[in-house]
């Protein structure tokens, strides 16, 4: 037995080591301003980029002032141009926002579309896609564009057409997809520098602790009833 799903998501992590660090850190700027300046992280995937957006929204480690902005089909009309436009009328958006989209092929017009609506508004916007394979692919909306195009910073998750990237002998499909790997390795990076120039200058980012901590689920509820008009907002 080979564990040639380690092997490949070694071979990945030292390629976004080697090709993203820049991109980390100006998005942990973009982060580090925007959370001092009262703003809060607002982080969508649509289908299976959902895993993405759950990685820096609502869990222990990661930012009180988060939250994910929800697809409520999970993804069923990802493909339907004015979906994403419908759902930006029920999202709360404030100056200081920063938003995180999640799309392996940002081809699809719901992505398009929040990501326009993020950025007529003036907000910073951070995308994580296949870079590569983004601009080679053909936008599904009418306006030509792709999700990368409207960025602020991309984070490539550098994966392979069509996300998986393993081949078994006899088996005619490729398997296991490396998207969801490379959007944790990005974000949790890209979120850790952040909180490390909010501390270098000053200033303590409100983080959630386990709940299952002792006194853990108190010191969360304290901070989140700071922050309650905006994460527990649609």
């Amino acid at each position: 037995m080979t564990l040639a799903f380690f092997e490949e998501c070694k071979r990945l992590t030292k390629i976004l080591e080697e090709n993203e660090q820049k991109h980390i850190f100006q998005a942990a700027e973009i982060v580090a301003e925007g959370i001092m300046n009262g703003g809060i992280v607002q982080t969508f995937g649509s289908g299976h980029s959902h895993a993405g957006a759950l990685e820096i929204s609502g869990r222990a480690g990661g930012l009180i002032p988060s939250k994910i902005i929800m697809d409520p089909a999970g993804g069923m009309y990802e493909q339907c141009e004015g979906v994403g436009e419908l759902l930006t009328h029920r999202v709360m958006i404030k100056p200081n926002d920063i938003f995180f989209l999640i799309s392996n092929s940002g081809r699809n017009p719901m992505g398009i579309e929040i990501a326009k609506w993020v950025k007529e508004h003036g907000n910073k916007l951070i995308v994580v896609t296949a870079l590569d394979i983004s601009k080679s692919s053909t936008s599904r909306h009418s306006s030509g564009k792709l999700l990368y195009e409207f960025a602020d910073v991309v984070l490539d998750n550098h994966s392979a057409f069509g996300d998986a990237a393993l081949t078994i002998k006899g088996l005619d499909s490729k398997v296991c997809g490396t998207s969801s790997f490379a959007a944790t390795l990005l974000l949790q990076q890209t979120m850790y520098e952040a909180y490390a120039l909010m501390v270098e200058k000053g200033y303590e980012p409100p983080i959630y602790k386990s709940a299952n901590v002792d006194g853990g689920f108190e010191y969360n509820l304290e901070f989140e009833n700071q922050y309650s008009d905006r994460i527990f907002h649609i």
